[in-house]
C-alpha cells in the first residue's frame, strides 16, 4: 500500500472544510482536476472511497470524515515538528507574515515595521490585509503567522486547538454622536432605544456584538446605515445621522472627525488580540513579532 502524502491529507482536510473541488482549488492554487486526482490517489492509498457527491457539492464518506480528523492532527504535528527545528535557531531571521485589518493597517503597521527593523534587523516581516473576522482562518490556513483580531464577550472568536490568542488591549465602548451635542455625558444604553443607529452588518462579529448589547439593554436598534468601516461610521455620526459604538482607540485612529463620545453605564467591551498558531511561540520569528506588536500597541 502506497504511503499517504501530507499534500494529499491537506487537500482532503480543505475539502472537508470547503465542500467543493473548485473552492479547494481556489484556496490551494490548484486546478479542480488536480484536486480530484489527489483525492483519488489518497483513496488508492487507503483502499476505500473517501468522498461522494450531493449535487455540486462533495460530501465525505464515514471513512473520509475519520481520515480528515486524523489529517488535521497529522498536519498540526508536522507543523509543530517544523517549528521545533526552526527553534534551534537563536536569531529571529526567518520570514514572518502579519495579518492586519483596515484601521490597524492604516495606523499600526508602519510603526510595527519600524520597531521590528530596530529590534530585529534580520527579521523578514511581511504583511497581508485581512477581514478582521477572518483572522483565525488565515492563521489556520498558514496564510499568515499571526493576525490582529477583535473579540467580543457576546460573540467570542472560534476556539480551536490549533490557534491561540494573546490579549493586546481591552477596551470599553461608548457612543459616538455629533460633536457639540453631548460633551462629557454618561448614560444608560437603554435610554438610546429611540435613536437612529450606524452599525456593521449583523453577519459580522462586531455587528452581532453591538446588537446583542442593545438587546440586553431592552431594545432592538433601528439601524439606518449598515457600515463596516469605522472612519465612515464616525463621519456619519459626526454629521448627525445616527449614533455608533466607539472605543477610545477608534477615536484616536480617526481623530479628525468632530464627535462627542458618550460613556455608558453598562460595561460593553472588546479585546484586541493577536491570533497565532498554537505553540508557534517556539519560533524566534513569531516570538519577535509578538514582542514588537505588544510594544507598539502598548504605546
Amino acid at each position: 500500500m502506497a504511503a499517504m502524502s501530507l499534500t494529499h491529507l491537506n487537500t482532503l482536510l480543505h475539502l472537508a472544510r470547503k465542500g467543493t473541488m473548485i473552492a479547494v482549488a481556489d484556496e490551494l492554487g490548484y486546478t479542480p482536476g488536480a484536486v480530484s486526482q489527489q483525492i483519488s490517489a489518497l483513496e488508492r492509498c487507503v483502499g476505500t472511497a473517501l468522498i461522494g457527491r450531493s449535487g455540486r457539492n462533495v460530501i465525505l464518506t464515514d471513512a473520509g470524515v475519520v481520515l480528515a480528523a486524523h489529517a488535521e492532527t497529522i498536519l498540526r504535528d508536522e507543523r509543530a515538528a517544523r517549528d521545533a527545528v526552526r527553534a534551534v535557531e537563536n536569531d529571529a531571521a526567518a520570514p514572518a507574515a502579519l495579518g492586519v485589518f483596515g484601521s490597524t493597517a492604516g495606523v499600526l503597521l508602519a510603526p510595527i515595521v519600524a520597531e521590528a527593523r530596530r529590534r530585529y534587523p534580520l527579521l523578514d516581516l511581511r504583511s497581508r490585509e485581512l477581514d478582521v473576522d477572518d483572522a483565525v482562518a488565515a492563521v489556520q490556513r498558514g496564510q499568515v503567522d499571526a493576525a490582529f483580531g477583535v473579540e467580543y464577550p457576546h460573540h467570542p472568536m472560534p476556539r480551536t486547538a490549533d490557534v491561540e490568542t494573546v490579549t493586546l488591549r481591552t477596551e470599553r465602548f461608548g457612543l459616538a454622536v455629533a460633536g457639540g451635542t453631548s460633551p462629557g455625558a454618561v448614560m444608560d444604553l437603554g435610554a438610546a432605544a429611540g435613536w437612529d443607529w450606524i452599525m456593521p452588518a449583523p453577519d459580522t462579529q462586531f455587528g452581532l456584538a453591538v446588537r446583542a448589547a442593545c438587546r440586553d439593554a431592552g431594545f432592538e436598534p433601528r439601524v439606518r446605515h449598515e457600515i463596516t468601516d469605522t472612519a465612515v461610521s464616525l463621519a456619519l455620526a459626526g454629521a448627525g445621522l445616527g449614533a455608533t459604538f466607539v472605543t477610545d482607540l477608534m477615536v484616536e485612529l480617526n481623530n479628525r472627525v468632530h464627535i462627542d463620545r458618550i460613556g455608558l453605564t453598562q460595561e460593553v467591551t472588546r479585546r484586541v488580540v493577536l491570533v497565532r498558531a498554537a505553540g508557534s511561540a517556539v519560533r524566534p520569528s513569531v516570538r519577535a513579532l509578538t514582542e514588537v506588536v505588544r510594544a507598539v500597541v502598548a504605546e
